[in-house]
């Protein structure tokens, strides 16, 4: 009996997952919904979509972002391309003639955009 392949996922698979929560988590911040009917309404850039990745990054893993990012495979915005890019090709994801991985390269050092996260402790320090 023949079977099918499971194509070989090239990034840890919460990875993947993580992409599709903040494909959805940066169409809600920009008011794009997916809820009409003409798609384009809630198309993301590259660069869109990897902001939206730093801050629910920094919101869900703080200053672990970069540590989880790496257990996974991911040390740079080109990665997260590639993941966007392997969806597409399974049909998952969908893109425009205006999207292209060159959009993810080199957008941001990871050492630098998850630097910012900051604890606010001022209810510690209320009399």
């Amino acid at each position: 009996m023949p079977t099918t392949a499971t194509p070989q996922l090239q990034y840890h698979p919460n990875a993947y997952q993580f992409i599709f929560a903040a494909l959805r988590y940066t169409q809600q911040t920009l008011g794009r919904t997916t809820d009409t009917d003409n798609a384009s309404d809630a198309h993301i850039s590259g660069k869109e979509l990897l902001e939206g990745i730093r801050r629910l990054a920094l919101k869900d893993f703080g200053l672990m972002a970069e540590t989880v990012f790496k257990g996974w495979g991911i040390t740079s915005t080109e990665d997260f391309g590639r993941v966007v890019f392997e969806l597409v090709e399974r049909g998952e994801m969908r893109k425009t003639d205006r999207d292209h991985l060159s959009d993810f390269i080199d957008v941001y050092q990871f050492s630098k955009a998850f630097d910012g996260y900051k604890i606010d402790c001022s209810e510690a320090f209320k009399a």
